[in-house]
């Protein structure tokens, strides 16, 4: 991941600074991990993913220094450390987000293996990261807050953009990666659908019970925001089952890969064991 980052002799100090801290702080690196995991459970080399997993990872880093500014989610703790616009300033951050995304796509297309794959790698994680799917999911996140007349697909709707977008992308592009098949591709998106899907619920599910150790920052702030949540939909208990089928549907999905497919049903584990 350290190489991923613009070379310091090169890069303003402190915004250097501000981008090691983002990228290399504590957490859990799912989508990076379903990069990896996703190129070996198609038959391919892990370490021709690592670019792309670095390139997922940087948008990541990108979207919560973003998602955290005060005009966005205002929140001042992040993988368990100060956000990069309290530890740093906001004008930091901005750019900070800013320099992410762009080398994000400079080391996605200088370093993407196999060259004849990489315009749809550019193109899926663009579209990813686009208008369309992150930032218009967090766009209307940001609408939804003490809305009237919630409801369960407006919430799935935003869920499956803002955070399942990325985690369907990161698949692919491992699968890309390795070269896959159609019904390899498919099963990936099968499991990104449920896997991304079931992440954010978890999430919800660990803010609403106020485990901001789990979470790695603040807890509570949905509610306190009037965010829509399944925990404030459903209940407690049918969101805990819901989360449940997801990862069930993740794990039946992976199984499609036989003994290639064991990491990613390590992982859809994970995720429903942090509940």
């Amino acid at each position: 991941m350290v190489r991923a980052l613009p070379p310091s002799d090169q890069c303003p100090p402190r915004l250097l600074e501000a981008l090691s801290y983002a990228l290399l702080s504590p957490g859990k690196r799912i989508r990076p991990c379903l990069v990896l995991s996703a190129c070996e459970a198609c038959g391919g080399n892990t370490e021709d993913a690592l670019v792309p997993a670095a390139s997922v990872e940087l948008i990541h880093a990108y979207s919560l220094i973003h998602d955290d500014l005060p005009a966005m989610d205002d929140d001042t703790l992040r993988r368990g450390r100060p956000t990069v616009h309290i530890q740093f300033d906001e004008a930091t951050a901005i750019l900070a987000g800013d320099a992410l995304l762009a080398r994000s796509f400079e080391w996605l297309a200088t370093g993407f293996r196999p060259k004849q794959r990489l315009r749809d790698a550019v193109v899926e994680l663009a579209a990813a990261a686009g208008a369309v799917h992150l930032v218009g999911g967090q766009m209307d996140d940001l609408s939804s807050e003490n809305s009237v007349g919630p409801n369960l697909a407006q919430l799935e709707s935003i869920h499956r953009r803002k955070t399942g977008a990325l985690i369907n992308v990161s698949l692919y592009l491992g699968g890309l990666t390795a070269e896959a098949v159609d019904w390899q591709l498919e099963a990936l998106s099968r499991y990104g659908d449920a896997v991304g899907l079931a992440f954010q619920i978890v999430d919800d599910l660990l803010d609403h019970a106020g485990e901001t150790e789990k979470l790695g920052k603040n807890a509570g702030r949905d509610s306190e925001r009037g965010k829509l949540t399944y925990p404030s939909l459903l209940g407690v208990p049918e969101t805990r089952e819901y989360a449940k089928q997801l990862i069930d549907s993740a794990i039946e999905a992976a199984q499609l890969f036989g003994d290639a497919g064991q990491r990613l049903e390590k992982i859809a584990r994970f995720i429903i064991q942090r509940v």
